[in-house]
């Protein structure tokens, strides 16, 4: 650098830690300590920094309260081996991924980390309390009811929206008892006479009339000519509906 330093004056222009005696390494124009110069290299490279070596992880780190490492610096606990990034955290300590499985620990169907505290059982997995989420919305269900479609949770609200029977009156889904009736799906309030808006149950005499129930006291107000029609149509679609006989005979 061709300059002259007092030893205390020659610093790390970014952690300003003394380099007379660490050595420095040059960067961008700055004179920078090895720690510095990892980091701002694993910053343009976009990867970690191991906290006990301070060089760059090239490879997939070992995550250990939540700092990163390499691998190779830690052992098992119980068996002694080095450990990999598959390595497990259990009550402050590491483990490799078999002795860790030896002692039947339950592991997050989310996260892929063990569970310590409450676990919930779901989806043919288990899960943290606070992993196991809406496949939708991501919320945490936290004892809540959830509902299963295709392997994946739903809050109640994401189910309906998706997956639920919509309303040919509102065309809302229908969030509680469907009332399924002229092959279609209603709820229960708006299930009534599309004449008199008089609300009907399956238990009701009703006719379908426009596609729509009418009930059988406004029904009776048609003119005859109508109703006839409408009994020949009611007749028609009954006889469709039936199943062709098997002319056993036949070969």
């Amino acid at each position: 650098m061709n300059t002259n330093w007092h030893p205390g004056c020659f610093r790390c222009e970014l952690c300003d830690v003394e380099l007379a005696d660490l050595g420095f390494v040059k960067n961008a124009g700055r004179h920078l300590c090895r720690p510095c110069h990892s980091r701002e290299k694993a910053k343009g490279l976009g990867k970690y920094i191991c906290q006990r070596c301070h060089l760059v992880i090239d490879e997939q780190p070992l995550m250990f309260r939540n700092d990163a490492y390499h691998p190779d610096h830690f052992n098992c606990t119980h068996c002694g081996k080095e450990l990999t990034a598959e390595a497990r955290e259990l009550k402050g300590e590491l483990y490799c991924l078999p002795c860790h499985d030896k002692m039947g620990v339950p592991i997050c169907g989310a996260c892929r980390r063990p569970i310590e505290g409450r676990v919930v059982n779901a989806l043919g997995k288990q899960w943290h309390v606070e992993h196991f989420v809406c496949a939708k919305c991501e919320k945490p269900f936290l004892g809540h009811r959830h509902y299963e479609k295709k392997g994946l949770a739903y809050c109640e609200t994401h189910y309906n929206q998706l997956f639920g029977d919509v309303c040919y009156n509102c065309s809302h889904v229908i969030e509680g008892d469907v009332v399924s009736a002229l092959n279609k799906a209603w709820c229960v309030n708006c299930f009534s006479c599309s004449t008199c808006n008089s609300k009907l149950t399956l238990k009701n005499k009703f006719v379908e009339f426009d596609m729509k129930p009418v009930c059988k006291k406004c029904y009776e107000k048609f003119p005859l000519e109508l109703k006839k029609r409408l009994k020949k149509l009611a007749d028609l679609t009954s006889r469709k509906a039936q199943p062709k006989p098997v002319d056993v005979n036949s070969t």
